[in-house]
C-alpha cells in the first residue's frame, strides 16, 4: 500500500493547535472591525492575467511561483498567490467607487506560491490582510500601519519593529531606477547571479536581495527618497509626522526608515512598511505592505489610490508560540457518560443526545471497557464530571455524577436530561 504525506510545503493544523488559529483569526477580525474594515473573500483562483498584469510580469512570483493551470474551457487560471490584485479586481467588478470612499476590506485564507520550504515558508501559506481602497491621504497609509501594529500587541508579541520607506511614484521613480541601474553597472561583478539577471528589468529587487554581499553593496545604493518629486516629498513628510504622533498610544511603536525596504511586487507606490521581530535584523518580516495607486488603472479600472498590508498566519502564529502569547485552555467534555451492560449503552446513548440538544458537551465512553479503562478515559480527555450508569443505576433511576477535576463529592443525580444538565452548571 502507498503512503501518503502531506505535500510538500504544505502540513496539517491538528485539533491540538487549532486553539492557536481561532484566536488568531479572532483577534484579526476584531481588530479590523475596531478601524471599520468589513470582510471580503474572493475566489481562490482567479484569471492568471490578473496576476501577470497586477503583481507584475517581473516578479519572482509571477516568473517561478504561481500554481498556474488550463482549465476544461481552455481558459488560463492561477490559483492566487497574494490577496491584493483579487480584492482590486472585486472593487472594479461591483462598482465599488459608488460607495464612500475608501473603502475598507479585510480577508484571510489560503494563498499558493511554488517556494523553496524554509522556516516560515510554504506553498500553501495563509493570510491575514487589509486594503484601503479610495482614498491617497497619508492619514490612510498611518491607519494601515497602526491597524498592523495593533494587531500584533493584540497577540501579545512584544520586541517588534517598523521599517518605512517611500519609494516614489510614476512620476519621479524612473529618474531613481536610472540612477539605481547606473549604480549597479559599476557592481556588477559583486552582485549574485539573481542581481545581475534582475538589473535591467527589475532594478529595484537589488535593493531586497538577502544574500550578504549584496546588502552590502545594497547599503550604499542611491536613496530613493532623494528622488522624490514634491507631491511625493510632502507625502512622505506627512506619514512621517503622523507616525510620531502615535507614540502617545502605543509608547512601544519604534520605527525606522530603511531605504533598501523595496517590497518585491511591482505595484507598490510611495509608503511602503515591515514589521519584523527586532532579534531577527530584517530575516523574518511578520507583515508587510504599502501604497499602490496605479493598480486599479493597470487591471483595467479607472484611477483610484489603493493601500494594504498582509501577514502570514503560519508565521504569526509561531511567533505567538515562541513568546508563549497565547496559552490554549484546556477544554475538555462537561461530562463522560459511563456506562456498564448493552442496556446501559443504549441509555448513555439517547441520554447524551438530549444533553448535547440542551447545550452540553458529552462524549459516551467508548463500548466494551470496563468501568476502569472507561474512568482512564474520561480523564484522559479532560472531562470535568464522569455519569456513571450500569444495571443498579438503571433499576434506581439515578446515576453516580462524579466531579474529576476537584475534590467534590460524588453525587446521585435522576437519569433525566433536564436535572443532569442543572447539575453539571452548578443548579
Amino acid at each position: 500500500m502507498p503512503s501518503f504525506r502531506a505535500p510538500r510545503g504544505t502540513y496539517d493544523i491538528l485539533p491540538v493547535d487549532q486553539p492557536y488559529w481561532s484566536f488568531a483569526l479572532d483577534v484579526a477580525a476584531k481588530t479590523a472591525a475596531r478601524f471599520g474594515y468589513g470582510r471580503i473573500d474572493t475566489p481562490l483562483f482567479e484569471p492568471t492575467d490578473l496576476f501577470e498584469r497586477g503583481v507584475g510580469d517581473a516578479t519572482d512570483i509571477v516568473q517561478k511561483e504561481m500554481y498556474t493551470f488550463e482549465d476544461h474551457g481552455g481558459d488560463s487560471l492561477t490559483l492566487r498567490p497574494e490577496g491584493t490584485a483579487g480584492v482590486c479586481r472585486a472593487y472594479i467588478e461591483h462598482g465599488l467607487h459608488n460607495q464612500p470612499q475608501p473603502v475598507r476590506m479585510y480577508y484571510t485564507g489560503p494563498y499558493f506560491r511554488y517556494e523553496r520550504p524554509q522556516a516560515g515558508r510554504f506553498r500553501q501559506l495563509r493570510q491575514f490582510g487589509i486594503e484601503a481602497i479610495g482614498d491617497g491621504s497619508p492619514n490612510v497609509d498611518v491607519e494601515v500601519i497602526e491597524l498592523g501594529w495593533s494587531y500584533i500587541r493584540s497577540l501579545n508579541i512584544t520586541g517588534t519593529t517598523l521599517r518605512v520607506n517611500s519609494i516614489g511614484d510614476s512620476e519621479c521613480r524612473p529618474a531613481y531606477l536610472d540612477a539605481l541601474r547606473e549604480y549597479y553597472r559599476g557592481h556588477i561583478d559583486e552582485v549574485c547571479d539573481d542581481d545581475r539577471q534582475r538589473l535591467e528589468r527589475a532594478p529595484l529587487r537589488l535593493l531586497d536581495c538577502k544574500k550578504t554581499q549584496c546588502q552590502r553593496i545594497g547599503d550604499a545604493a542611491p536613496k530613493s527618497t532623494d528622488f522624490l518629486c514634491d507631491d511625493c516629498e510632502a507625502h512622505w513628510i506627512s506619514v512621517i509626522v503622523l507616525l510620531d504622533g502615535l507614540k502617545d498610544t502605543y509608547p512601544d511603536l519604534v520605527y525606522s526608515i530603511d531605504h533598501r525596504l523595496v517590497r518585491g511586487l511591482d505595484y507598490y507606490t510611495r509608503t511602503v512598511f515591515e514589521i519584523e521581530p527586532e532579534r531577527t535584523a530584517g530575516q523574518s518580516t511578520l507583515l508587510g505592505g504599502g501604497r499602490y495607486d496605479g493598480l486599479i488603472e493597470e487591471i483595467g479600472g479607472v484611477p483610484t489610490p489603493g493601500i494594504g498590508f498582509a501577514l502570514g498566519l503560519d508565521r504569526i502564529i509561531s511567533e505567538v508560540k515562541s513568546q508563549k502569547g497565547f496559552v490554549p485552555p484546556e477544554i475538555g467534555p462537561d461530562v463522560v457518560i459511563v456506562h456498564l451492560g448493552d442496556e446501559a449503552r443504549l441509555r448513555a446513548s439517547a441520554l447524551a443526545a438530549g444533553l448535547r440538544d440542551d447545550g452540553i458537551k458529552v462524549l459516551v465512553a467508548p463500548a466494551g471497557r470496563s468501568m476502569r479503562a472507561q474512568m482512564r478515559y474520561s480523564n484522559s480527555m479532560n472531562a470535568r464530571y464522569a455519569l456513571i450508569i450500569g444495571d443498579r443505576e438503571l433499576e434506581s433511576g439515578e446515576g453516580s455524577l462524579r466531579p474529576l477535576q476537584d475534590d467534590g463529592d460524588q453525587s446521585e443525580v435522576p437519569l433525566t436530561v433536564e436535572v443532569i444538565a442543572k447539575a453539571l452548571r452548578g443548579g
